[in-house]
């Protein structure tokens, strides 16, 4: 499939290009930081941002996408269902 901007350098106002699953985990940081979240299921997020913070996010909605550079998401005091880290 043809590209036309696979030579334009990547920032992170452009388009996510790659995504995993996130499992909740208390002990253990994401494999990759994220550009963004997507919650699929309505819940609260406990999260550990790229500086070091960890907030909780209460009434995410399903179906958001938050713009987090985030490191680990915490099975303490997350109620969201159905995570995906973008990158």
């Amino acid at each position: 499939m043809h590209d036309r901007y696979t030579t334009f350098a990547r920032g992170l106002e452009s388009p996510v290009i790659d995504g995993f699953e996130i499992i909740p985990d208390d002990d253990a940081d994401l494999p990759e930081m994220t550009r963004a979240i997507y919650v699929g299921g309505s819940g609260s997020l406990s999260v550990t941002l790229a500086s070091g913070t960890t907030v909780t996010l209460e009434g995410v909605a399903s179906g958001t996408i938050l713009p987090l550079r985030a490191c680990r998401l915490l099975a303490t005091g997350t109620t969201a269902a159905h995570i995906v880290g973008l990158v």
